[in-house]
Formats: C-alpha cells, sequence, structure tokens
C-alpha cells in the first residue's frame, strides 16, 4: 500500500502540513499548546483530526503551525469539496483538539 504524499511548507515561523497545495481551510478550528516541535504536533493532530472526519466526504485535512512567544497557535481543518454541517463538523473537530488526553499525547511525543 502506497502512502499519500504531505507537503510540508516552511515559511519563518509558520509550518503547514497538507495533503494539496495550496492548503485550504474550508473549516478550521485554532488552539495554543506550549511550544515544542512544529511538525510533530502538525503530524500528531492530523492523525487525530483525521480519524474524527474520515467519514466526512470530500475531506482533505491540513495543520498550521505557527510559533508566537506564547507558544504554538495551531490552525486544524482542511479543505470539504462539496457541503457540509460547519457547525457540527468544527464542534466535533473542537472536541478533538480541547481533549486533554490527546493534548498531553501530543505533547509528549512533539517534545
Amino acid at each position: 500500500m502506497t502512502h499519500p504524499k504531505w507537503h510540508i511548507l516552511r515559511d519563518g515561523d509558520m509550518l503547514t502540513l497538507t495533503r494539496r497545495i495550496p492548503a485550504r481551510f474550508d473549516l478550521c478550528v485554532q488552539t495554543t499548546l506550549l511550544n515544542a516541535s512544529r511538525l510533530r504536533i502538525a503530524q500528531q493532530i492530523r492523525q487525530d483530526m483525521w480519524r474524527a472526519l474520515q467519514r466526512l466526504r470530500g475531506f482533505s485535512p491540513a495543520v498550521q503551525v505557527v510559533r508566537r512567544p506564547e507558544g504554538l497557535v495551531i490552525i486544524a481543518g482542511g479543505q470539504v469539496d462539496g457541503r457540509f454541517p460547519r457547525q457540527q463538523v468544527e464542534a466535533q473537530l473542537a472536541e478533538v483538539l480541547n481533549d486533554p488526553a490527546n493534548r498531553a499525547r501530543w505533547m509528549r511525543w512533539a517534545t
């Protein structure tokens, strides 16, 4: 089985992990984490986001991580080809990003 190609775009303090270029955020949720490896955080969030939203037709995940003095600002979401219940899906994604167990695991992996 081949793995799809993921694009890792770096621009100064910003890292974007996306399947399609250009990265498009039809849906997105934002959170902040402590400073750690931007790429490792992005990969872990992308995996958990995909597990939660893989049944969303036309979904292509993207994660953007920006290093700031207060920590990492994360924008998680991606492209959705077609109509979708935005509030419901963004609430589901927010649950993934704000789950304490997920956040602890991401930080363990990225530090």
